[in-house]
């Protein structure tokens, strides 16, 4: 898919995003939100996969350790190929495989069962050492958000990853500034976060995460390396796409109502037309 196509699909996903959070009553729009160009260019772009075999041996693995912004993966998943599109509207319901976290059991597309937040760069470095120790050449990816940096184990995952010169590791960092309690800054801050990933001796990458030419590009220098691990901490807006709910905390875990809904598919629609243009 060219790089055209796929930002007249950001705005499909975003539909769906906002359409199966607002059916099931609950979820995380905003964080779902800020990330759907750092989904969508592995999945369309990058990465070696096979949606008719999921769990193809050979295949690049994409660990979303932000595991509440499911909505977006789902979304990407389903417009992929894994499973009907008509499935998304089943989100949060009992029996369901679209969990409001992924499960990996119920979904084979999910690499991995997260949501306890801190814990997703660890799982991406372990396959990524099996990787090696195997002598398979897959990527392992991982997608974290900004406020789950301030867990440990983010940390003791990043010094592991570079002891052991995991450069078939790439972690991508959804900067959008906020998390549950409110702004990162005012919680507990990360800068200068660039120069923290470094002195553990990763490379890193600074990009606009809404940039679709910048998000590929990142991605594309991430997997050179062989020999050192790679981060791209990618500033992104919280709610991207709807005006009501960027930069706005207050959709952090709340759907939105029908008539909120309602605008913000209107608002997704008019933008896609001007794209299509």
């Amino acid at each position: 898919m060219d790089l055209s196509e796929l930002e007249v699909l950001t705005y499909d996903i975003r539909a769906d995003v906002v359409d199966m959070i607002n059916t099931a009553g609950s979820g995380h729009p905003g964080s779902s939100l800020s990330m759907v160009e750092l989904t969508a260019v592995p999945f369309f772009r990058i990465m070696n996969l096979d949606p008719e075999n999921s769990l193809w041996p050979k295949r690049d693995r994409f660990v979303l350790s932000k595991g509440h912004g499911v909505p977006t993966l789902y979304s990407v998943l389903a417009r992929a190929g894994y499973f009907p599109l008509e499935e998304l509207s089943t989100l949060r319901k009992f029996g369901s495989p679209l969990q409001g976290h992924p499960d990996f059991s119920r979904l084979p597309a999910v690499e991995a069962s997260t949501g306890s937040l801190g814990q997703g760069l660890s799982i991406a470095a372990g396959i990524a050492l099996a990787a090696e120790q195997l002598d398979e050449n897959f990527h392992s990816f991982c997608l974290l958000g900004d406020g789950e940096l301030d867990e440990g184990q983010v940390w003791e995952a990043v010094a592991f990853s570079a002891h052991h010169n995991l450069g078939n590791l790439t972690a991508v960092v959804d900067y959008n500034k906020f998390q549950l309690d409110g702004p990162v800054d005012e919680i507990l801050g990360l800068e200068p976060l660039v120069e923290k990933w470094q002195s553990f001796g990763w490379q890193v990458k600074e990009i606009d995460g809404h940039d679709l030419k910048a998000v590929d590009s990142a991605y594309r220098w991430a997997q050179k390396d062989p020999d050192t691990p790679r981060a791209i901490v990618a500033h992104t807006v919280k709610g991207k796409g709807v005006s009501f709910m960027e930069h706005n905390n207050d959709f952090h875990g709340v759907a939105p109502d029908d008539e909120e809904t309602k605008q913000a598919l209107q608002e997704l629609e008019q933008a896609r037309k001007g794209v299509k243009k």
